[in-house]
């Protein structure tokens, strides 16, 4: 395969959607009605349909992350948390005033170790817990730890905001926990600019994760959120974006098993059956064209907690990413379709 420059940052959006998102944005503004409106629960059930689990859309992930907290009740609890991830996941039980409690990663997949999960959970007995879906895959351990927590009664929580797209024989990222939540932030596989979602199949946690969103209406304002709601015109971008996740999903794995495997043989592997959503492509070894790493610090270090966690900072020190983008010129995948955009 000829090589050619590597793939330049692009923003999943395609073109082909642009006319439809406009007729979208002409009717919301026409409508009079630019918040709790079509758009939102267009959006709810498209994703209801994609994700096999009530979708309830908010205006970012971390006010979905904090609706779930609130439903957990956490405060003055211990919360489980990989420290190979985002901030924003430890500190939204942090904001919750509970007492984040780190866990290591495995080197094979940057996500969450079922065998220190153990271990800490023995230890400190927490109420609820994090698992981190790294890079657009699923957590290599998400079977065994979402059995460990539904055996102990320890609320479990999926951090999807890499995983649009991921399956796991089928079975969606947020579906073996107790709920997940995915993020729309503008680098995400699919983007609403900022946004999030969060999916359940327990219809109390639905209920509570609206009344939230709202400042507690629904529940006589006994449940004490803030205004999370997504407005009509992310949601439009939302439904378009949905529509064509697929589409960019497989643009992506078509371009990794074409052009990126054959250049990376030392990279992440995926389990039978297990299809990422490629938010990222991580690589064990050094390479020039790096976008960066998927977290260039972990949270245990920023947040000062002194804890041994060495696949953690072995991972932090070890990994890559090649670009993946989806670029605007592209059309649906077929094979041999990426060697135009291999890489450098």
């Amino acid at each position: 395969m000829t090589a050619t420059a590597a793939l330049p940052f692009t923003i999943a959006f395609d073109p082909r959607d642009e006319d439809e998102l406009m007729s979208r944005w002409r009717s919301v503004i026409r409508s009079q009605r630019w918040s709790e409106g079509e758009q939102v629960e267009e959006f709810e059930s498209l994703w209801t349909k994609w994700n096999d689990a009530t979708a309830v859309a908010f205006d970012n992930w971390a006010g979905a992350a904090l609706a779930a907290l609130d439903f957990f009740n956490v405060k003055g609890e211990k919360v489980l948390c990989p420290s190979n991830t985002f901030l924003a996941t430890p500190r939204a039980a942090q904001l919750s005033d509970a007492e984040v409690v780190f866990y290591d990663c495995n080197r094979e997949d940057l996500c969450g170790s079922f065998d220190d999960f153990v271990r800490k959970a023995e230890l400190v007995r927490p109420k609820a817990a994090w698992i981190v879906h790294v890079g657009g895959h699923i957590a290599f351990d998400i079977v065994r730890i979402a059995n460990y927590c539904r055996e102990r009664g320890i609320r479990l929580i999926e951090d999807c905001a890499h995983s649009h797209g991921a399956h796991w024989n089928g079975r969606r990222a947020g579906t073996w926990g107790d709920l997940g939540i995915y993020s729309f932030y503008a680098t995400k596989t699919i983007s609403t600019g900022e946004g999030g979602v969060a999916v359940a199949r327990d219809p109390e946690i639905i209920k509570h994760l609206r009344s939230f969103r709202n400042y507690g209406r629904g529940s006589n304002y006994t449940i004490q959120g803030m205004n999370h709601r997504m407005h009509e015109m992310t949601a439009a971008l939302a439904v378009v974006q949905t529509r064509r996740m697929e589409e960019i999903v497989a643009w992506k794995r078509d371009y990794a098993r074409e052009v990126l495997d054959r250049a990376h043989p030392n990279r992440v592997r995926f389990p039978d059956g297990m299809e990422s959503g490629f938010y990222k492509y991580i690589v064990f070894d050094p390479i020039e064209k790096s976008t960066g790493r998927v977290y260039e610090l972990p949270c245990h270090r920023i947040m000062r907690h002194e804890v041994d966690l060495p696949n953690t900072d072995w991972v932090a020190a070890n990994h890559w990413c090649a670009p993946i983008y989806y670029p605007r010129e592209a059309q649906t995948p077929k094979a041999g379709s990426v060697e135009r955009v291999a890489l450098a």
